[in-house]
């Protein structure tokens, strides 16, 4: 298909109505007869022994039902589950015997209202008897480090050194070498929605229902293993609506947690964290890192090799975050011919809350390190970044392009996307404008960075990182019926955190069976309903379920004239579907109407072709592009079937007096190949910036030597407002993906994979000619003024 009809048209999500207009449906709108409230006990200190847990007070409260402590449940429930082979690593919702973070969760309180059970929580007597502990990621790796898990025997989770490509040949006959670190602070996506979970367990069908703010899967799978209960005893509805996710929203240890108080307490029980639950305990903290780059280089620019080492602090617990340092080898040299990589990766836990997913998962560190290394090179050859970058860059007529770690990049332009983004924002003024400010006495900076977005989410940095684990599917589904009365309803199993299913579901079925979208419903299955999904992770909704939409449409339109072919006693080549009717080729009055058709499906089973079942409904599950291979010895893989680009251009300027920088341009060139609903895209970018900008500027989860958070509510931790927020343009390009159904890549972590790259490399221009650098992330206004005030101080010297 090279023309559409409803994709890419500008037209209003379907969702938006509801949420205008206020009747969203969210965890916290979940109303469930006699429902119990939940609050937490959580451990003041960063590592410690629990020596006893007195309930008797709390029992004795106002309203309160029940007090759970770590014993019971950890020995009535199994440990969640760990992405990587590390068995001793154990991890329940509380904790048992010790405790390794501040903010741990030691019990749970449950009474009538969440009030009561908060102020039961305060009567919950707890002794503890504090035990060494590791904060730093590079102590905690040093010999005779305190062991966050003494039973798993070392602090390091994952450890490996991949080499791709001659890169010690390329490093000895290269002209110039440069080495320097980059440390990206542990930051994460503050959804305007904490977690939030209600259960409730019916003894007469021996089924957990769960309704959940999530985004995460095999959701329900690892719930009910967790529960030691068969899959089909944990049911999970997906028609909740989610107030923002970006990642973050997991959930398993809330839900874990209050699917077992519900079925052992027989009641609806429900857990809706408070904001520093969410913070310091609720697993939404993100990547914690750092990168000690080395890059190999001619004089001419181009870049030879690269060494990547990186060191990721887990927290004291693991999920799948150590995935989080896999999925960058998919994009190991970003858009760049890069011929030799080596990439030596490390998760490593400490005495901190665990991290967990975070929007890109990985790459947006990767994307900031790498780009942070190509302005360097620049700089020590006296080169335009723009010109180092597009002597790099894999041309248009190379792809599809293998890269050393074994994927293959499908389609782009990034020479093109490029240079409409740098007209578009007239880069010419820009500089002029930099200039200007300079020579006024402010500073002042341009941050370029070009990047890759990953999309369609595979499994395959699973097996990568974890050979015991062969899963090598990561399939999604779709169900689209037609009722007697003509009307389509598409079926889906995931929750959306807002990145509009329901409309992609409606213009893409829309398309294939030219119907118009908005006579399309789209409801949500459970968990039992057996369409497998994925979930929304990994940019991979407009490939996937997009891809699962279209097939079982096109089914459906092949049944169509399936039908119609027999009533017109031809072959269906001779026949054409159009606007839901079906016409013989040279003969357009001799036609079946859309109602016709229909009805034949449901009601006049003789005119059905033999052995045709009546009713007219399809389901589809598509595999991942590409997708369904095992990794080489030497760790090479195609993890992503699609490869979008981003290329961001920021002017900064920066008050010298202060240190506080101001964005006051920023442009983003976008090409994520076919636009589904452009407006959705346009949003998620929009959003993927800010986010981005707060990760480059303010947001850090800081903690003290002893391990507490000192940055766990909105004083400390900072979000961007609108204020710091600029206008922002949008540069739409499209490279059409040969592997989709219409030319689509992924979106959904837009902006935030190259924000932070582009922000840091203006402030670094910006702080050019004063001879000073600052590669740690979030650059702070202190960060700043003190880089400033030392090479004012040194230059007065």
């Amino acid at each position: 298909m090279t023309t559409f009809r409803y994709i890419g048209a500008k037209r209003r999500a379907k969702e938006h109505p509801r949420f205008v207009t206020g009747r969203g449906r969210f965890v916290a709108d979940i109303a469930l007869p006699g429902m119990k409230h939940v609050a937490l006990v959580a451990s003041p200190h960063a590592s410690a022994r629990i020596v006893s847990i007195d309930t008797q007070t709390a029992l004795a409260a106002p309203g309160v039902l029940y007090v759970l402590t770590g014993e019971e449940f950890c020995a009535s429930t199994d440990s969640l589950a760990i992405g990587v082979d590390a068995p001793k690593v154990t991890r329940w919702a509380l904790a048992n015997g010790v405790v390794r973070y501040a903010g741990e969760w030691v019990a749970a309180v449950v009474a009538d209202s969440r009030a009561l059970a908060e102020d039961a929580a305060e009567r919950v007597e707890v002794e503890y008897e504090p035990l060494p502990r590791v904060i730093d990621p590079e102590k905690a790796l040093a010999p005779g480090a305190p062991l966050v898990h003494p039973a798993h025997g070392s602090n390091v989770l994952y450890q490996r050194k991949f080499v791709w490509g001659p890169v010690e040949e390329a490093f000895a006959n290269a002209e110039h070498k440069i080495a320097f670190r980059a440390v990206w602070g542990r930051s994460a996506t503050v959804p305007i929605e904490t977690f939030g979970v209600a259960a409730h367990w019916d003894a007469g069908t021996g089924i957990l229902d769960i309704w959940a703010s999530i985004q995460m899967p095999k959701f329900p799978d690892q719930a009910a293993r967790a529960l030691r209960l068969p899959g089909n005893a944990v049911r999970v509805h997906y028609d909740v609506d989610v107030g923002g996710s970006y990642g973050v929203k997991r959930g398993i240890k809330h839900t874990v947690l209050v699917g077992y108080l519900a079925k052992k307490l027989g009641v609806a029980v429900r857990l809706i964290e408070d904001r520093l639950e969410n913070l310091r305990g609720g697993d939404m903290q993100g990547p914690d890192r750092f990168f000690d780059m080395q890059a190999a280089f001619d004089a001419d620019g181009a870049i030879r090799a690269m060494r990547i080492r990186v060191v990721d602090d887990v927290g004291a617990y693991a999920g799948r975050s150590p995935f989080q340092l896999g999925k960058p080898v998919t994009a190991i040299c970003g858009p760049y011919a890069i011929g030799a990589i080596e990439y030596e990766a490390t998760s490593v836990m400490t005495n901190k809350t665990p991290q967990e997913a975070v929007r890109g998962f990985g790459q947006s560190p990767t994307n900031f390190a790498i780009e942070r290394a190509i302005d360097r090179v620049a700089r020590h050859l006296g080169m335009d970044r723009i010109e180092l970058r597009k002597r790099n860059f894999i041309r248009k007529d190379q792809f599809p392009y293998p890269i050393p770690s074994g994927s293959t990049y499908d389609s782009g332009d990034y020479h093109a996307v490029l240079d409409e983004t740098l007209a578009a924002i007239d880069y010419a003024s820009l500089v002029r404008a930099r200039d200007e400010a300079r020579s006024s006495g402010k500073l002042a900076g341009i941050g370029i960075a070009s990047c890759l977005e990953p999309s369609g989410g595979n499994s395959a940095f699973e097996v990568l990182m974890n050979p015991k684990n062969e899963s090598t599917t990561w399939m999604d589904s779709c169900l689209v019926r037609v009722d007697l009365s003509g009307a389509i309803t598409g079926v889906i199993n995931n929750s959306s955190a807002g990145q509009g299913h329901e409309s992609l579901v409606a213009t893409v079925v829309g398309e294939i069976l030219e119907r118009d979208p908005e006579t399309i419903r789209v409801v949500r299955a459970d968990s039992l309903m057996a369409l497998p999904s994925n979930s929304p992770v990994g940019s991979r909704m407009a490939i996937m379920l997009g891809g699962a939409a279209a097939g079982a449409a096109k089914t459906i339109k092949e049944t169509l004239i399936a039908i119609a072919a027999h009533n017109f006693e031809c072959p269906p080549g001779d026949l054409e579907y159009g606007d839901g009717s079906v016409s013989l080729k040279g003969a357009p009055e001799k036609k079946l109407v859309w109602d016709q058709l229909v009805e034949i499906a449901h009601r006049k089973f003789h005119r059905m072709p033999p052995g045709m079942e009546p009713g007219l409904q399809a389901k589809f599950v598509w595999e991942v592009p590409t997708g369904g291979a095992l990794p080489t010895p030497e760790g090479r893989i195609q993890m992503y079937p699609c490869y979008a680009f981003e290329a961001h251009v920021a002017l900064v300027e920066i008050d010298p007096d202060t240190g506080k920088p101001a964005i006051l341009k920023y442009i983003c060139g976008h090409d994520c190949g076919v636009m589904i609903n452009p407006g959705i895209v346009h949003g998620m970018t929009y959003g993927g910036i800010a986010h981005g900008i707060g990760a480059a500027l303010y947001e850090k989860f800081a903690y003290t030597e002893d391990g507490q958070l000192a940055s766990g509510t909105f004083m400390d931790y900072l979000i961007p407002s609108a204020m710091e927020v600029p206008a922002m343009a949008i540069v739409d390009h499209c490279t059409p993906s040969p592997l989709t159904t219409f030319g689509q890549k992924g979106s959904g972590e837009a902006g935030y994979l190259g924000a932070p790259a582009a922000i840091a490399n203006a402030i670094n221009d910006a702080l050019d000619p004063l001879g000073a650098s600052i590669d740690t992330l979030p650059i702070s206004h202190l960060a700043i003024w003190k880089a400033i005030g030392a090479r004012k101080g040194a230059a007065r010297a």
